[in-house]
C-alpha cells in the first residue's frame, strides 16, 4: 500500500456500486407514502423514505427507496393493498439518489434533529424536549404545546397526535433522536 492510499475515496464507490440495487417509488400524495410505508413495513421489505432527488420533478415531497430486486414482488404488495405508485424509478446515476431527511445538529447543551421541514430539540444532558418548530401544518402548534418540556421517553409519539405532513415528519425527527438517546 502506497504512501497516499488513505486518500482514495473507497467508500464512495461502494456507495456507488449498492445504489444500483437500489430504485425509488413516487407517489402523488404524501397520504399514499405514509400508507406504502406502514403497508411495506409490515410486510417486512428494508425500505426508507426519503426526499425526492432533484431530477424527479413529479409526485410528493417524500419517495420509498426500496431493493431494487424486489421490484416485482413490492408492486404486487402495494397493489392488493390499492396503493400503487406514480412511476418507479432505478437508482441509475447520482443525480436519482434519494436525499436523506436527516439532518443532526449538535449545540454542545442541545442536539437538533431535523426530519424534512420539522425540527425537534432535546436537551442532552435530561432528555427534554425545548423546541419544535417548522412545517406550516395546522396541528405543529398542538404538537409543540403537548410535546415541549416533557422528557423524550415519556413524551406522545407524534404519529400519535398529529395528523399531516408535518406531524408525520416531526415522527421521523423523533424516532431518529430516540434512536440516538435512548437505550
Amino acid at each position: 500500500m502506497s504512501f497516499f492510499e488513505f486518500l482514495k475515496p473507497k467508500k464512495e464507490k461502494k456507495a456507488q456500486e449498492s445504489d444500483k440495487d437500489r430504485g425509488i417509488l413516487v407517489f402523488e400524495h404524501t397520504s399514499e407514502v405514509i400508507r406504502a410505508e406502514n403497508v411495506l413495513k409490515a410486510s417486512g421489505w428494508k425500505i426508507r423514505v426519503m426526499g425526492p432527488p432533484p431530477e424527479i420533478q413529479s409526485g410528493c415531497d417524500l419517495v420509498i427507496e426500496f431493493p431494487l430486486i424486489e421490484e416485482l414482488n413490492i408492486v404486487r404488495t402495494l397493489q392488493k393493498v390499492g396503493a400503487s405508485p406514480l412511476e418507479i424509478v432505478p437508482v441509475s446515476s447520482p443525480l436519482l439518489r434519494p436525499v436523506d431527511l436527516f439532518q443532526i445538529k449538535d449545540f454542545n447543551q442541545y442536539l437538533m434533529v431535523r426530519a424534512a421541514n420539522m425540527k425537534l430539540t432535546v436537551e442532552k444532558k435530561t432528555l427534554d424536549i425545548v423546541n419544535i418548530s417548522g412545517g406550516g401544518c395546522p396541528d405543529v402548534p398542538y404538537l409543540a404545546q403537548e410535546m415541549v418540556g416533557k422528557s423524550l421517553s415519556k413524551a406522545p409519539s407524534p404519529n400519535e397526535i398529529g395528523h399531516t405532513l408535518c406531524g408525520y415528519a416531526l415522527q421521523l425527527a423523533y424516532e431518529e433522536m430516540t434512536r440516538r438517546c435512548l437505550p
